[in-house]
């Protein structure tokens, strides 16, 4: 059975955005089933990549970068830390503060779950034509973008 076109759905920007979302969070869905370990929660996940990328921060500045409040993200990095895969040192030039960064079983979970989400997501572009995947490409940059604002 062939597909809808979805062209006459996406003319308007509320049609383009009741596509995206049902696309985005459909391809979501999919990426989170090919995680290694489906017990952590998202917040969890997401803050372990906010570590392996950022490096070692602060709660606060872990929740003003999750867009949580403090209380979520101290209950976040307490379960993280009570499984090993991330650590609370104090921060070097403010002793009030401390900071939070990964362990090295956290690093090796997120290459883990990185390398498991990439390569089912490249067995899936491998089925597209070199347009469509030159459409990805420009789209990646715009939905970067939205993600951000």
């Amino acid at each position: 059975m062939k597909k809808p076109h979805l062209s006459r759905q996406t003319r308007t920007d509320a049609g383009l955005a009741a596509v995206l979302r049902v696309s985005v969070s459909r391809l979501t869905r999919r990426l989170r089933a090919q995680r290694p370990d489906a017990s952590l929660s998202l917040g969890q996940g997401a803050v372990l990549f906010a570590l392996a990328q950022q490096g070692q921060m602060t709660p606060g500045a872990l929740a003003d970068h999750e867009k949580v409040q403090p209380p979520s993200m101290t209950r976040i990095i307490t379960g993280l830390e009570e499984r090993g895969l991330v650590r609370k040192t104090p921060h070097p030039q403010d002793r009030r503060q401390l900071l939070v960064d990964l362990t090295e079983e956290g690093h090796s979970l997120v290459r883990l779950d990185q390398r498991r989400r990439e390569a089912w997501l490249t067995k899936r572009l491998a089925e597209l034509t070199p347009q469509e995947k030159e459409t990805l490409r420009s789209a990646t940059e715009i939905l970067d973008r939205i993600s951000q604002s």
